[in-house]
């Protein structure tokens, strides 16, 4: 099979995207750490459990959810819960299912650590785009991650938004990482709870 090399536009694009993906999790690793003490995944995984239903997600769902295997999971949620954020129990409805739940010290801890978060994605990623860059780097972060897991809950979550607006239903776009909070104008941890209860902290950045 012949070699299929880059072009230099390619190349340039690759070592690019090489490079932000290399960098931007440890920097935000980084900041969690100086300030709660936790890893960036540690933080996604507990803004998933705050953006559910009862802020409880079967184990099996949080680890899709968290793109993670189960026992990495496992290891993750059981540090979490001897912190008091989380708690593990059986499901309600069938005893064999195991649910993740965001108690209320993980909510408070999660609302006061959102603000500091999205103001560093924000340093990080969002102060040197426009809104046209920001618009490219989600239609081609879908892209890619469309040929790579088709299923994946990132993409349900935007395309439903996006029929939605179409329909003539909501203007809003769709709730996404914390980076999108980051323009919070109500005062909120993240300016778009939409009326819930509970805030909507996503912080992968996914």
């Amino acid at each position: 099979m012949a070699a299929h090399w880059l072009t230099p536009d390619e190349r340039r694009a690759w070592l690019a995207l090489y490079a932000l993906t290399s960098l931007l999790p440890s920097s935000l690793d980084a900041h969690l750490f100086r300030e709660a003490r936790i890893t960036l995944f540690d933080y996604h995984v507990l803004a998933m459990l705050s953006e559910s239903e009862d802020t409880s997600l079967p184990m099996s769902e949080l680890a899709g959810r968290s793109a993670a295997s189960l026992s990495r999971l496992s290891h993750v949620v059981k540090k979490l819960e001897a912190r008091g954020w989380v708690l593990r129990l059986p499901s309600s409805s069938d005893g064999r299912v195991t649910t993740a739940t965001l108690t209320p010290a993980g909510l408070g801890m999660l609302t006061d650590l959102a603000v500091s978060h999205v103001a560093q994605v924000r340093s990080t990623v969002f102060d040197a785009l426009d809104r046209q860059d920001v618009a490219d780097l989600e239609r081609v972060g879908r892209k890619i991650l469309r040929g790579m897991d088709s299923a994946h809950w990132i993409l349900s979550d935007g395309e439903a938004a996006a029929e939605a607006a179409v329909a003539g239903g909501s203007t809003e776009p769709p709730l996404g990482d914390a980076a999108d909070a980051g323009g919070a104008e109500d005062g909120s941890a993240t300016g778009r709870n939409g009326g819930s209860a509970q805030p909507q902290l996503r912080g992968s950045g996914q």
